[in-house]
């Protein structure tokens, strides 16, 4: 039996319409059931994002001055590095990414959250499997694969803890409400299911059965380019094609660009990864394919690009007043950047200049930090308002948060871009030595150094931040944490209803 109170298409499709008092009930019993594991997820996430910045600070000291902490075997650089990279990757950004999950996929199937104990455990053995293995690889027991290096005793945990996430979202999507399918919904899915087949897949092939010589490499490149592109980029997209309409109060600007970005990004993003091995020993046509496959993603990043910038079209004023769409709309700018860097780099001629220097980890850092780790500060500051019963307490620690992050990444990009061309230049001048090379790069890694420090404020006082909000002591609910005042505005219909 229908519900007489419920909205009808029209309304839903109109970005004017208002929830009645039963849609705003529904939602806060929505946002109710989801309390506990989301903010599991995030606490858990914040904590590896703190550990994850500490290992970041040693091994970047370390580039520069290679004697800081050099008495101390677990934390030497071959150490270190590998624990910030999976600490960040496995610990912070994935954790982080389905706490939003969670959220998002409760709201839009306008249902409350299904199985919350099954998501309590999956966060319990996920969070173990990243403390074995981050002692694992602090003690030596690195598999020394990038991207891979958890030893192979604590891969299991991580691979049941995410399979209880998948098998919980298959549930809830079963189960959702009748009607729209949003946009943000296709790429939450779609992630929830490219990531067991990335991650099985490459620990069959590298940790369980390796393949042998080159293929090995083919592999480790397909994974590490992958699991950017069809885990934490479905992830990020979601989160902004959900939080961008609903903070402006307007409809994505076009459904038919929505789905083109969609199966265009599932078309071609997964022959990525290759061209990283440019002049190596693999077969010149994987080479190819993956080049192609590069030059072919302009295409999904610009339908997104165009479908956010037209969708904030006459709303950028709100960029002064909303932290959730400051974050956001960075880091979907800094997604158009970094995409379009990366089809470039897989150019032959480029690839001469910026291969084996800071160019690459400048690239790494604008994805996963510009992009991924900005979108999922945006989303939490949106989220746990509604989780923990009050607002953010300080204006002033968001905006301390939000500039020492975007400083911390402009100076991080300048300094490993102009001194990684640099060192790409030297590094083809038959006239320069490899020690003349390496010695020019110093004044950019101490510039990396001191990025990292402006980094490593914003995530301590965010940390702080949300201590706070766990404890309740935010400002009381009612009106949002904002900058300043925003303006009054009407919003234009358009043909992708508004989030839910």
């Amino acid at each position: 039996m229908s519900d007489a109170s419920a909205p009808t298409l029209l309304q839903s499709l109109s970005p004017g319409h208002q929830p009645t008092v039963e849609e705003n009930i529904e939602r806060g019993e929505i946002d109710r059931s989801t309390r506990l594991p989301v903010l599991a997820f995030f606490t858990t996430s914040i904590i590896w994002l703190l550990i994850g910045t500490v290992f970041a600070m040693i091994s970047s000291f370390k580039l520069h001055s290679p004697e800081f902490l050099g008495d101390v075997s677990w934390l030497t650089f071959g150490r270190v590095r590998p624990a910030h990279l999976n600490t960040v990757i496995f610990g912070w950004a994935s954790t982080a990414g389905i706490g939003v999950t969670i959220w998002l996929m409760a709201r839009l199937c306008r249902t409350r959250l299904r199985h919350p104990r099954m998501l309590l455990v999956a966060c319990g053995v996920w969070n173990l499997g990243l403390v074995i293995g981050t002692l694992g690889i602090l003690g030596g027991d690195s598999t020394s694969i990038e991207w891979l290096e958890f030893p192979g005793y604590s891969t299991p945990l991580l691979f049941v803890g995410y399979a209880l996430v998948g098998i919980w979202g298959v549930i809830m999507f079963r189960f959702r409400a009748p009607g729209h399918v949003y946009v943000s919904q296709w790429y939450l899915i779609a992630a929830l299911f490219w990531f067991p087949w990335l991650y099985g897949s490459v620990q069959l092939l590298l940790i369980v059965h390796p393949v042998q010589g080159s293929i090995q490499a083919i592999v480790n490149w397909w994974f590490a380019h992958n699991v950017l592109g069809l885990w934490f980029t479905p992830m990020g997209l979601a989160a902004a094609y959900y939080f961008i309409p609903k903070v402006i109060g307007k409809p994505v600007h076009s459904y038919y660009l929505s789905a083109l970005g969609f199966w265009s990004l599932a078309l071609f993003y997964n022959w990525n990864g290759a061209h990283h091995l440019i002049g190596g020993p693999v077969p010149t046509w994987v080479v190819s394919a993956s080049i192609v496959a590069s030059f072919m993603m302009f295409i999904p990043v610009t339908v997104v690009a165009i479908n956010h910038h037209m969708t904030m079209r006459g709303k950028f004023h709100l960029l002064a007043t909303s932290p959730t769409l400051r974050f956001i709309v960075f880091g979907a700018m800094c997604y158009t950047l970094v995409s379009f860097q990366g089809s470039l780099m897989a150019f032959r001629s480029y690839s001469k200049v910026y291969h084996f220097t800071q160019l690459t980890i400048a690239h790494a850092h604008l994805g996963m930090y510009a992009f991924f780790t900005m979108v999922m500060f945006g989303s939490m500051y949106y989220i746990v308002p509604r989780l923990v019963g009050c607002e953010w307490r300080s204006a002033t620690l968001i905006k301390l948060h939000f500039w020492a992050c975007f400083y911390g990444v402009i100076l991080m990009m300048l300094a490993l871009h102009i001194g990684g061309f640099l060192q790409g230049l030297g590094l083809n001048d038959p006239n320069k030595s490899f020690e003349m090379i390496t010695n020019s790069t110093i004044p950019y890694l101490i510039g990396r150094s001191l990025s990292g420090i402006l980094l490593t404020i914003a995530h301590f006082v965010f940390a702080y931040h949300f201590v706070l909000m766990l404890l309740r002591l935010g400002r009381p609910q009612g009106e949002a944490t904002l900058f300043t005042t925003p303006a009054l505005s009407t919003a234009h219909d358009k043909t992708e209803p508004a989030a839910l």
